[in-house]
């Protein structure tokens, strides 16, 4: 729902003041995007509709998990459950990548590891493991790293000091640097090291082909991209195989991959920061400032960008966040994210639901104390320092975004077939909702699905545009607008509205509908069954 914005600003100055922490959140137009991981906690129909209800943007299937089987019922449960609700949820496929993991035990599901004592790790696979001698799926480890070089196993849960490498053997000998009990393949991260390993694995292909574009997910999250070439590998894959409509995100998790970002961006459609592994690849200390390193530099792009990893990682036991887990995720929406992500807290977690609600609010809280005129600002300004100038499809945007802070819009609305006009009026980051009105049901749910404060409604044409723009207001005024509000309107290429901006005002007294006036309008009337879905 777009409800009124007219409530009493939140900043004072430019600042944070006593009264902004006391004044009431307005959680119903909540700009940032929820992503939320599928798993058996909450991929039941009533888990699946808790999650929409909470504030669900985009449903996570992590293959690195599961089976095609699998996900494609929790796929299937979830276009049913967002038919019901008239609710455009996109779908993610998170590809497994090319992860390095430790092998299988002889006995037993842990093993327990002494500080100061050696382990040698074998690249034969095949071989059963002990606290002795461990198994590793990398066939070159001994030949990618040196003696004093550390390898972080199980999240970094284990550090292990090369102390030799037998290239002859494959075989590295390392020292345990602190207790530590690991069970069965647990991932493994090296450092500085350049991994010689394809970025796509003959499963990745397989996911992607078999099930992400048979099965019509609307986005692929790319593991462990390391290079602009990798992108371009991706989308050919796609598009020989009839994906082209699929949108890429980058996984930036190593450092090969942060050194490559500005490249990689120019290639991507968005970037995941994902801070997990990338935490391995750099220090821990370090991972605050690439991720405003990253997000910023997304922002300028007009490229999306999900925040993600351990976000909440609390509540997979607890009812509760912790108060650093919510001031990491305010201070995320205070970089710019366009997108939050939950892992395992509602993949694994009783408390799936106040998860979700408790991201929610946190986002709200945090957007309410931005000052997004001035943020505007700043982009364009960076956009024309970096590059010169803007782009055509730039330039009309930032002008809408413009214009709705000179009238006082309450919503821009953008009459879009591909969405990309929608794309660039989010870059420009309005501070009020913006509504795209699409027919195309993918662009739809890519759009309310990581687009800064785009929500969408899903009608059957966009050529009968005096009629649609008279339904468009009628349902605007339910949602919360009043007589006299202004309203900004955006057409792409493919309707029929003579200019590619127009202000409307709610009730207006020169120009009469069937549910009202209508400044620089006239003639629209309002019918019934152009609307098809509603998402937030």
């Amino acid at each position: 729902m777009i409800a009124n914005t007219g409530s009493a600003p939140r900043l004072q100055g430019g600042f944070i003041t006593l009264d902004t922490v006391k004044s009431k959140t307005d959680v119903k137009n909540r700009r940032t995007k929820i992503v939320c991981t599928m798993g058996p906690a909450s991929w039941s129909k009533e888990g699946l509709g808790k999650l929409m209800d909470a504030g669900m943007n985009v449903a996570r299937l992590n293959f690195s998990h599961g089976d095609h089987e699998a996900h494609g019922a929790t796929l299937a449960r979830l276009r049913e459950v967002a038919a019901e609700k008239s609710r455009n949820i996109a779908v993610l496929l998170d590809t497994k990548g090319p992860e390095i993991r430790t092998g299988f035990f002889a006995e037993g599901d842990k093993i327990h590891l002494v500080k100061g004592e050696s382990i040698v790790l074998t690249a034969d696979y095949s071989f059963k493991g002990d606290a002795k001698k461990l198994a590793c799926s990398y066939p070159t480890l001994a030949t990618s790293v040196e003696p004093g070089q550390q390898i972080l196993v199980a999240d970094g849960s284990l550090v292990l000091t090369v102390l030799s490498c037998d290239e002859g053997l494959g075989e590295v000998t390392c020292r345990i640097e602190n207790n530590a009990s690991i069970g069965e393949r647990k991932n493994m991260n090296l450092p500085g090291v350049v991994v010689d390993l394809p970025t796509f694995t003959e499963k990745d292909v397989h996911d992607i082909v078999e099930f992400g574009i048979r099965k019509g997910v609307e986005f692929i999250a790319a593991s462990f991209i390391r290079k602009a070439e990798d992108v371009r590998k991706l989308r050919k894959l796609l598009a020989d195989n009839g994906g082209s409509r699929i949108k890429i995100i980058s996984k930036i998790e190593n450092q090969e991959g942060l050194e490559n970002y500005e490249e990689i961006l120019e290639e991507t459609d968005a970037v995941m920061v994902a801070r997990g592994d990338l935490g391995m690849e750099i220090p821990a200390c370090k991972v605050f400032l690439a991720q405003k390193y990253m997000i910023r530099a997304a922002n300028i792009a007009g490229k999306p960008v999900i925040t993600a990893t351990q976000m909440l990682e609390s509540m997979i036991t607890n009812p509760r966040p912790t108060r650093a887990e919510c001031s990491d995720v305010a201070n995320a929406v205070y970089d710019g994210t366009d997108a939050v992500m939950l892992s395992g807290e509602t993949a694994n977690s009783p408390h799936f639901e106040a998860a979700v609600t408790v991201m929610s609010r946190t986002c709200c809280e945090a957007e309410g104390s931005r000052n997004y005129n001035l943020l505007h600002q700043s982009i364009r300004n960076t956009i024309v320092m970096k590059y010169g100038k803007l782009t055509v499809g730039e330039s009309i945007a930032s002008s809408a975004v413009k214009t709705s802070i000179d009238v006082g819009a309450k919503v821009i609305v953008v009459l879009s077939d591909s969405g990309k006009m929608a794309g660039y009026v989010a870059k420009f980051r309005p501070s009020i909702p913006v509504l795209m009105v699409t027919a195309n049901l993918v662009a739809a749910r890519q759009a309310s699905g990581l687009l800064l404060g785009m929500h969408t409604i899903l009608v059957d044409t966009l050529q009968k545009t005096d009629t649609l723009l008279d339904e468009l207001l009628h349902e605007l005024t339910h949602a919360g607008l009043s007589e006299g509000d202004s309203v900004c309107i955006m057409a792409g290429r493919m309707t029929q509205m003579k200019e590619q901006l127009q202000v409307f005002t709610v009730g207006a007294k020169d120009t009469q509908s069937s549910h009202g006036h209508i400044q620089n309008g006239g003639g629209f009337f309002f019918s019934r069954g152009l609307l098809l879905s509603y998402s937030a």
